[in-house]
């Protein structure tokens, strides 16, 4: 991706807008491996994976220089447990960056929209710089930018089903409102999942199953990787718009005919 197109969150610039997860790989070579293939600059980690009694013993020890890391707080289904998750990852020394997530629903993980914005709005006023997972409501979405949140994180499907764009719509809204980067995250199977959510005018995209359960993670990295960069090409580039009838993309005057 051309360094005159980066993305900017919360004024600090990154080259690549894929993001990516560090759960669920095999290894943490493995996962190193395939962080270095994305070419991503920005990776997220849940807190709860972080041993901060043993420093260097654990994921955050695999990863490559020059990644920033951003603590996550997957497994709080409150505000409370999110806020308390988040400033355990400040004193254990990470990065005031917070992946907000406030899940309480078992079975499809979606994110409770009432606790997330609670969340936000405190871990804002605590100086955090903060990226809440939500639903693609663009009602929320607002609201969690009037909070002070640096990015919107909308689903595309449920976390780990690798169904794509099943929320297309909503999201397209979404986006048309924003004013602050949206990154859509959870749910994308595919390479040309993300290309199609950089066409429509996502600013980045965050996987993590859909390369740590490939036959080749590695591969898939790469895979997604260019995916990004070709779906936001398309976008700045200008996408045509769709056709009822057909339209001879050879000119039709000035044929040469027989006598």
């Amino acid at each position: 991706m051309s360094t005159n197109d980066p993305l900017v969150i919360a004024g600090r610039t990154f080259r690549s807008r894929l993001i990516t997860g560090t759960g669920k790989y095999d290894t943490f070579e493995t996962m190193r491996d395939a962080v270095v293939e994305s070419g991503c600059e920005l990776v997220t980690v849940a807190v709860r994976r972080i041993d901060f009694d043993s420093p260097g013993e654990d994921i955050t020890s695999f990863l490559p220089e020059g990644v920033m890391l951003l603590p996550n707080t997957a497994g709080c289904e409150t505000a409370q447990e999110a806020v308390r998750v988040a400033r355990l990852a400040r004193a254990g020394g990470l990065p005031d960056w917070i992946k907000l997530e406030v899940i309480p629903d078992p079975r499809y993980l979606l994110p409770d929209p009432v606790e997330t914005l609670r969340a936000a709005e405190v871990l804002v006023a605590d100086g955090f710089t903060v990226l809440p997972y939500c639903l693609p409501d663009p009602v929320l979405a607002r609201r969690l930018e009037e909070a002070g949140c640096a990015t919107v994180m909308p689903l595309a499907a449920p976390i780990g089903t690798g169904r794509g764009l099943k929320l297309l719509e909503a999201i397209r809204i979404l986006i048309e409102q924003a004013s602050v980067p949206v990154v859509v995250d959870a749910g994308l199977g595919a390479p040309s999942h993300a290309a199609a959510a950089l066409e429509l005018g996502a600013d980045a995209v965050l996987v993590n199953t859909a390369i740590a359960h490939a036959r080749d993670p590695v591969a898939m990295a790469r895979g997604f990787r260019l995916a990004v960069e070709a779906g936001r090409a398309g976008y700045l580039a200008g996408i045509m718009e769709e056709g009822v009838q057909a339209a001879p993309s050879s000119p039709t005057g000035g044929l040469v005919t027989g006598s």
